[in-house]
C-alpha cells in the first residue's frame, strides 16, 4: 500500500469513526480498547492514526510508567482501575495490566505467584467490567522477528528515534522466545466469550492501522445521526466599527522570525 492509498483509506475511515465518536457522546458509552504486542509492534503508530481527527475530550491515551513504591503495595489492578472509561469516554491503553502477562514474568519484575495470581484473575476481572456496560476490546500487534529487527536497526541509527530503545525494549529482542511462551499462554488463559482476544498483522504497518481501526469500527455497534452532521452555519463576524474598536496590525516586533523568506 503506497502513501496515496493510504491516506485515501485511513480518510474513509476517519469519517466512519466520526459517526463512531458521536455515538459514544451521545449514548455515554463506556469504551476500553487495550493495545498489546511486543517492543516495536506498531501499537503507538495504531493509536496516533486513530486520535489524529478525534475529539481529544473524548478520546483519552493511557500509557503508564512503572509502578510507585506505593502502588507497588496496591491490588495489581488498582492503578488500572483508576484509568477506566467514564460514559462518553473511549480510553486507548498502550500496554495494560498485561504487562504481569508477558513483559513482568520474563523480565523478572513479578513473582511466579504474583504472576499466577493475575492469570486466574483477570477473567474475572475483566467480566466484571464488561458487566457494567464497558466495552472491552483487546488487541495483539503481531510483528515477526525479521520485521522487528528491522524496525530497531533504523531506531538504534536515528538520533530522532533513538528514544524509542529503552534497556528494556533491548533485553526484550534477546529473550524472544520467552516472550512467545508467556504470549501463547496469555492467550490461552484470558482468550474469553467476553474478553476475546483480537490479533493484528503488524507487519506493514499502514495496513496494520487500517484493519486495526475497521475491526473496532466492527466491534463498537454505532449509528448515523444525521442531524449531529448537518453543517453548521456560521455566525456573522463582528466589525471592529460595531464595538468602536480600533483593530491594528499586530506589530512586527511581536512577530518571529521568518525562517522561510520567499516560501
Amino acid at each position: 500500500m503506497n502513501r496515496e492509498e493510504f491516506d485515501d483509506a485511513v480518510t474513509e475511515v476517519e469519517f466512519e469513526f466520526a459517526k463512531l465518536q458521536e455515538t459514544v457522546a451521545r449514548k455515554r458509552l463506556k469504551v476500553a480498547i487495550v493495545f498489546e504486542g511486543r517492543d516495536a509492534a506498531g501499537k503507538g503508530g495504531v493509536i496516533k492514526t486513530i486520535l489524529k481527527r478525534m475529539n481529544p475530550r473524548i478520546w483519552r491515551v493511557v500509557a503508564l510508567p512503572k509502578p510507585s513504591d506505593r502502588e507497588l503495595t496496591e491490588w495489581y489492578f488498582q492503578r488500572y482501575v483508576r484509568q477506566l472509561p467514564a460514559g462518553g469516554e473511549v480510553v486507548l491503553f498502550d500496554r495494560s495490566w498485561y504487562n504481569r502477562a508477558v513483559v513482568e514474568p520474563v523480565m523478572g519484575f513479578c513473582t511466579q505467584d504474583q504472576y499466577e495470581a493475575f492469570m486466574r484473575e483477570v477473567p474475572q476481572f475483566e467480566k466484571m467490567l464488561v458487566d457494567s456496560g464497558t466495552i472491552l476490546i483487546k488487541y495483539w500487534i503481531h510483528v515477526s522477528a525479521d520485521e522487528q529487527e528491522d524496525r530497531f536497526q533504523d531506531r538504534a541509527c536515528d538520533p530522532r528515534k533513538r528514544w524509542k530503545l529503552s534497556p528494556i525494549d533491548l533485553e526484550g529482542r534477546r529473550r524472544w522466545v520467552e516472550f512467545a511462551k508467556y504470549r501463547d499462554a496469555m492467550f490461552m488463559q484470558t482468550h474469553t466469550d467476553h474478553a476475546p482476544w483480537r490479533t493484528v498483522d503488524g507487519d506493514d504497518k499502514e495496513k496494520a492501522r487500517l484493519n486495526c481501526m475497521r475491526s473496532i469500527l466492527d466491534t463498537i455497534p454505532y449509528e448515523f445521526n444525521e442531524e449531529a452532521f448537518e453543517p453548521i452555519k456560521l455566525p456573522a463576524r463582528q466589525t471592529a466599527k460595531e464595538v468602536g474598536y480600533d483593530d491594528p496590525e499586530i506589530g512586527e516586533d511581536l512577530m518571529v522570525k521568518d525562517y522561510y523568506p520567499g516560501v
